[in-house]
């Protein structure tokens, strides 16, 4: 292996050690039934510098613990589905996160650590995790669990499952989620530039 791959191999195991923690105390930030979550900027950070595939693999570990800690309501009604939803909403999620960073650097400039064009890059592979994550669950519950969550709509006032679904359930996670990667984005720009300067060393 070589000394950057090494470096990447590392960092990944940091990150992941970083999610853990971070969806684990994120479990007891709830809104309503479900935990607010706070994992994925380290799993954008984990895409960006050390590629796609280290983003899935932090997005693995933030599903097993998502599956773990915060599905029991869905677990009780599908464990197949709870686990194929939650599974893969990570890892893709982390996924596209990486792939849309590295396909952003053809944008001319955006390989210069520190230019406006990097917090494009950010920003946008960024904003792609939570939007792939709800939307992966968002399926996942259409598919799998939807007379269960028009059962939970009816005992919360709501008139369809569907309205319960995007207001009541998806809604407060995903603003969350998204603020998050907005107001962190100059962080991890930031962390990618220390990256960088380090592979130089």
């Amino acid at each position: 292996m070589t000394r950057e791959q090494i470096m990447k191999l590392v960092l990944t195991g940091i990150l992941a050690a970083v999610v853990v923690v971070l969806q684990y105390f994120s479990s007891y930030i709830k809104f309503g039934p479900f935990s607010i979550t706070l994992a994925l900027v380290p799993i954008i950070v984990g895409a960006a510098i050390c590629g796609p595939l280290s983003g899935a693999f932090l997005g693995l570990v933030f599903s097993v613990i998502v599956l773990i800690f915060d599905a029991a309501a869905f677990l009780a009604v599908d464990p197949f589905g709870t686990a194929l939803t939650v599974l893969l909403k990570g890892t893709l999620a982390g996924l596209a996160s990486g792939l849309i960073y590295r396909a952003l650097k053809v944008i001319p400039g955006t390989d210069s650590v520190g230019k406006w064009k990097t917090m494009l890059r950010v920003f946008i592979s960024g904003i792609a995790c939570p939007i792939v994550n709800t939307g992966i669950f968002t399926a996942g519950c259409f598919l799998f669990f939807m007379p269960t969550i028009n059962g939970w709509a009816a005992s919360a006032g709501f008139e369809s499952g569907a309205r319960y679904l995007f207001i009541g359930m998806i809604g407060v996670n995903f603003l969350v989620e998204f603020a998050t990667v907005v107001l962190l984005s100059p962080l991890v720009v930031r962390l990618i530039g220390i990256a960088a300067n380090r592979r130089k060393v």
